[in-house]
């Protein structure tokens, strides 16, 4: 039970030294990510190797040339197999996050393109309505002839 306390003090302690680092990792490895996704409008191995290796170099870059080269590489090491993972989870879904993103930007092009249709045919009952007040039927059929 005592060693049970000291473990559990000791996860306390040292946990809050390795959470901010792996949610700071996390972040920054999501962001370069998804920005290389929507940059290239594709979801590719390489954008997760890239972001890897991205954060891998950022997080070891204060030790130097060869901590630069070796967080490249250990992050790049790291990024293929977690890329790969997602991507192969979000098959299993059903749906990628690039289906579903051209699934939705389709569905609100076709909404905000009923919504123009139907403000313009509302424009043109308006308008037939004006002309039809200003001239009425006698007038229509004198313009006519």
């Amino acid at each position: 039970q005592s060693a049970h306390r000291a473990g559990l003090r000791s996860f306390i302690r040292y946990g809050w030294r390795w959470s901010w680092r792996v949610a700071a990792f996390v972040t920054i490895f999501n962001t370069v990510s998804t920005g290389l996704a929507v940059y290239r409008n594709k979801t590719t191995i390489g954008n997760f190797a890239s972001a890897g290796a991205f954060t891998g170099a950022l997080f070891r870059m204060h030790l130097g040339l060869q901590g630069l080269a070796g967080g490249f590489v250990f992050g790049t090491a790291f990024g293929i197999p977690a890329g790969g993972l997602l991507m192969i989870m979000q098959k299993l879904a059903g749906e990628t996050l690039q289906e579903k993103r051209n699934r939705e930007r389709g569905e609100l092009y076709e909404q905000k393109l009923a919504e123009w249709q139907s403000r313009l045919s509302v424009t043109e009952v308006l308008g037939q309505t004006e002309s039809n007040a200003q001239g009425g039927p006698e007038m229509e059929t004198a313009r006519e002839s």
